[in-house]
């Protein structure tokens, strides 16, 4: 298990504490006792399978995802051992850019845990909604995410933004190793009873949405 060695970046005065477990893909990425640091690392610019994992900061791997060239681009979250914990995939003919994420490695409706979408087709910073596969209307969304992958930085938010529970916060970690081999490392606090594992779900999309501007650009 995760567990923290360095002082964590403190969240703002307002911040809500989580109390109660908020597990979208397993209660065993929930930890109640502290805040759980884990390390991003992109190859920078890399279309390649495989260009992204998560350490804890003790440098143990924690998940590594897969890229799968299709259609859709399935993107699939594995364990250290290779097991498949989610898979994403883009929808395409959207207004707005959607992903649908599953549990395991199925593409089955019956296994669609949550959606997540841009709230705009062009945007300088993402932001993007979250909807739990039981918010039918998707009147409000769930959680969202607001941040830039480029720029290593964001929050996750339970709600609609306005509220000031903070799930998780995303910090710059660039040290000169990580220039000389051309690597993205940045640093996630997730704050406690929050699941990490689906926290690491949504950056692999702020991931994918950064290398889909990167061809375009």
């Amino acid at each position: 298990m995760a567990q923290p060695i360095n002082p964590v970046p403190a969240p703002s005065p307002s911040y809500t504490a989580i109390t109660s477990p908020i597990a979208v893909i397993g209660t065993q990425y929930c930890v109640s006792e502290y805040p759980v640091d884990l390390i991003i690392e992109r190859k920078a610019r890399a279309l390649t399978t495989g260009n992204f994992s998560v350490t804890d900061l003790k440098q143990n791997l924690m998940f590594k995802l897969q890229v799968q060239w299709s259609l859709h681009d399935n993107r699939i979250l594995r364990d250290p051992m290779g097991k498949p914990i989610v898979t994403l995939r883009q929808k395409i003919r959207t207004i707005h850019g959607r992903w649908e994420v599953f549990r395991g490695d199925s593409h089955h409706e019956r296994d669609l845990l949550f959606t997540a979408k841009t709230t705009s087709w062009l945007q300088w910073k993402t932001k993007m909604d979250i909807f739990l596969v039981n918010n039918y209307s998707e009147q409000y969304p769930d959680f969202r995410l607001e941040g830039s992958y480029s720029e290593k930085s964001g929050i996750i938010y339970y709600g609609n933004g306005h509220s000031q529970a903070i799930l998780a916060q995303m910090h710059k970690k660039e040290t000169v190793k990580s220039v000389l081999l051309g690597k993205d490392n940045f640093r996630v606090t997730v704050y406690p009873n929050v699941d990490y594992a689906f926290i690491v779900s949504l950056i692999a999309i702020l991931d994918d949405i950064d290398m889909s501007n990167s061809l375009i650009n």
